[in-house]
Protein backbone atom coordinates (compact mmCIF):
# COMPACT_ATOMS: atom_id res chain seq x y z
CA UNK A 1 0.00 0.00 0.00
CA UNK A 2 1.52 3.28 -0.77
CA UNK A 3 2.11 5.73 2.09
CA UNK A 4 0.06 8.80 1.99
CA UNK A 5 2.40 12.03 2.82
CA UNK A 6 0.93 14.90 4.22
CA UNK A 7 0.11 18.03 1.81
CA UNK A 8 0.75 20.91 4.58
CA UNK A 9 4.37 21.94 5.50
CA UNK A 10 5.16 21.95 8.99
CA UNK A 11 5.68 25.76 10.70
CA UNK A 12 6.68 27.53 13.50
CA UNK A 13 9.33 26.45 16.41
CA UNK A 14 7.13 25.03 19.16
CA UNK A 15 8.03 21.63 18.61
CA UNK A 16 11.83 22.47 17.23
CA UNK A 17 14.68 20.05 18.97
CA UNK A 18 17.60 22.46 20.87
CA UNK A 19 21.44 21.45 21.63
CA UNK A 20 23.05 20.88 24.92
CA UNK A 21 24.45 24.50 23.80
CA UNK A 22 21.15 26.27 22.87
CA UNK A 23 21.95 25.74 19.12
CA UNK A 24 18.67 24.77 16.77
CA UNK A 25 19.41 21.20 15.36
CA UNK A 26 18.62 21.15 11.91
CA UNK A 27 18.57 18.38 9.11
CA UNK A 28 18.93 18.55 5.62
CA UNK A 29 19.67 16.94 2.42
CA UNK A 30 21.76 16.39 -0.66
CA UNK A 31 19.61 14.84 -3.34
CA UNK A 32 21.79 13.62 -6.32
CA UNK A 33 20.44 12.38 -9.33
CA UNK A 34 20.80 8.24 -10.19
CA UNK A 35 23.99 9.24 -12.02
CA UNK A 36 25.45 11.42 -9.36
CA UNK A 37 25.93 14.40 -11.97
CA UNK A 38 23.37 16.70 -10.46
CA UNK A 39 21.79 18.20 -6.89
CA UNK A 40 18.15 19.11 -6.71
CA UNK A 41 18.09 22.64 -4.95
CA UNK A 42 14.87 24.78 -3.89
CA UNK A 43 14.14 28.31 -3.97
CA UNK A 44 15.16 30.41 -0.81
CA UNK A 45 12.35 31.58 1.15
CA UNK A 46 14.54 34.60 2.73
CA UNK A 47 16.53 35.79 -0.45
CA UNK A 48 14.42 36.11 -4.01
CA UNK A 49 16.01 34.58 -6.58
CA UNK A 50 18.22 32.23 -4.43
CA UNK A 51 18.68 28.32 -4.33
CA UNK A 52 19.32 26.32 -1.14
CA UNK A 53 19.45 22.73 -0.10
CA UNK A 54 15.74 21.30 1.39
CA UNK A 55 16.96 21.27 5.16
CA UNK A 56 14.78 22.60 7.98
CA UNK A 57 14.10 22.29 12.09
CA UNK A 58 14.36 18.49 13.57
CA UNK A 59 11.09 17.91 15.60
CA UNK A 60 10.38 16.46 19.04
CA UNK A 61 8.20 13.71 17.45
CA UNK A 62 10.64 13.32 15.25
CA UNK A 63 12.72 9.73 16.19
CA UNK A 64 16.34 10.82 13.86
CA UNK A 65 17.46 13.58 12.30
CA UNK A 66 17.45 11.25 9.15
CA UNK A 67 13.71 11.60 9.74
CA UNK A 68 13.31 15.08 9.74
CA UNK A 69 16.21 15.41 6.92
CA UNK A 70 13.53 13.42 4.98
CA UNK A 71 10.55 14.82 5.83
CA UNK A 72 11.82 18.43 4.87
CA UNK A 73 12.73 16.96 1.27
CA UNK A 74 9.56 16.06 1.12
CA UNK A 75 7.74 19.60 2.43
CA UNK A 76 10.67 22.19 0.04
CA UNK A 77 11.25 19.88 -2.65
CA UNK A 78 8.16 17.40 -3.14
CA UNK A 79 10.61 13.81 -3.49
CA UNK A 80 10.84 10.56 -1.83
CA UNK A 81 14.18 9.83 -1.01
CA UNK A 82 16.32 7.12 0.54
CA UNK A 83 19.37 8.09 2.96
CA UNK A 84 22.69 7.12 1.08
CA UNK A 85 25.46 8.72 3.42
CA UNK A 86 25.40 10.87 6.78
CA UNK A 87 27.89 13.86 5.73
CA UNK A 88 27.67 14.61 9.29
CA UNK A 89 27.28 17.92 11.42
CA UNK A 90 28.43 21.41 10.27
CA UNK A 91 28.38 24.53 12.43
CA UNK A 92 26.55 27.11 11.27
CA UNK A 93 29.16 29.77 11.07
CA UNK A 94 27.22 32.96 11.40
CA UNK A 95 28.56 35.76 14.05
CA UNK A 96 27.38 34.71 17.66
CA UNK A 97 26.55 38.97 17.54
CA UNK A 98 23.91 38.11 14.48
CA UNK A 99 21.69 35.94 16.72
CA UNK A 100 18.99 36.42 18.90
CA UNK A 101 17.13 33.93 20.98
CA UNK A 102 14.16 33.59 18.22
CA UNK A 103 17.31 32.81 15.74
CA UNK A 104 19.72 31.06 17.76
CA UNK A 105 23.01 29.56 15.78
CA UNK A 106 22.21 26.64 14.39
CA UNK A 107 23.98 22.87 14.06
CA UNK A 108 23.41 20.97 10.84
CA UNK A 109 22.84 17.65 10.50
CA UNK A 110 23.63 16.66 6.01
CA UNK A 111 22.54 13.06 4.64
CA UNK A 112 23.10 12.97 1.00
CA UNK A 113 19.81 11.17 -0.77
CA UNK A 114 18.99 9.30 -3.85
CA UNK A 115 15.36 10.32 -4.97
CA UNK A 116 13.19 7.84 -5.44
CA UNK A 117 10.55 9.74 -6.59
CA UNK A 118 9.80 13.30 -7.93
CA UNK A 119 6.41 14.16 -7.23
CA UNK A 120 4.05 17.38 -9.52
CA UNK A 121 2.46 18.32 -6.41
CA UNK A 122 3.81 18.93 -3.17
CA UNK A 123 3.27 20.74 0.32
CA UNK A 124 5.56 24.15 -0.32
CA UNK A 125 5.43 24.17 -3.99
CA UNK A 126 3.79 27.49 -4.57
CA UNK A 127 6.41 29.44 -2.35
CA UNK A 128 9.19 26.99 -3.46
CA UNK A 129 10.25 26.08 -6.91
CA UNK A 130 12.66 23.18 -7.47
CA UNK A 131 15.74 22.41 -10.04
CA UNK A 132 18.06 20.17 -10.66
CA UNK A 133 21.70 22.04 -10.84
CA UNK A 134 25.47 20.46 -11.76
CA UNK A 135 28.06 20.91 -9.26
CA UNK A 136 29.61 24.05 -10.50
CA UNK A 137 25.99 25.84 -10.66
CA UNK A 138 25.30 24.77 -7.10
CA UNK A 139 28.41 25.31 -5.92
CA UNK A 140 27.91 29.36 -7.53
CA UNK A 141 24.19 29.28 -6.06
CA UNK A 142 25.50 28.33 -2.38
CA UNK A 143 28.41 30.77 -2.51
CA UNK A 144 26.99 32.52 0.42
CA UNK A 145 25.63 30.31 2.34
CA UNK A 146 28.92 28.20 3.47
CA UNK A 147 27.56 25.79 5.76
CA UNK A 148 25.65 24.62 2.74
CA UNK A 149 28.48 24.64 0.45
CA UNK A 150 30.26 22.28 2.86
CA UNK A 151 27.53 19.84 2.83
CA UNK A 152 27.24 19.89 -0.86
CA UNK A 153 30.86 19.67 -0.88
CA UNK A 154 30.92 15.98 1.42
CA UNK A 155 28.81 14.66 -0.77
CA UNK A 156 29.48 12.45 -3.97
CA UNK A 157 28.59 14.99 -6.21
CA UNK A 158 30.68 14.52 -9.60
CA UNK A 159 32.36 17.90 -9.84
Amino acid sequence: MAQTRPMEARTGRKNQRYGDRGERLVAGVVPLSADRTKVMMVESNSRRGGWVLPKGGWEMDEGTAEDAACREAWEEAGIVCRVQLDLGHIQEPRDPAHTTPEAPKALYQFYEVSVEKEEPQWPEMHKRGRQWLSYIDAATALAERPELLEALNRSSIVR
